[in-house]
């Protein structure tokens, strides 16, 4: 199985977002786990996506995790 990487520039048009947010997010520990590799910044895919699984609400007040009884 392959691993498959984004950097932070493929990562913010993924999500339609500022560069600068995904800096922002690393300096305070936020958003999906990250490699730095010789100075540079990769994503893997799956963290990524067990990122974006984490996020899902059913409604504004409760997530979709929290509601079918799996915490992670």
């Amino acid at each position: 199985m392959d691993v498959v990487h984004l950097n932070q520039k493929q990562l913010a048009a993924r999500w339609s977002i500022s560069e600068a947010t995904l800096e922002r997010w690393r300096s305070v520990g936020i958003g999906p786990k990250f490699l730095k590799l010789c100075g540079r910044v990769i994503y893997r895919q799956v963290d990524i996506e067990a990122y974006e699984e984490s996020c899902l609400q059913i409604s504004t007040s409760q997530s979709a995790v929290v509601a079918h009884g799996q915490t992670s």
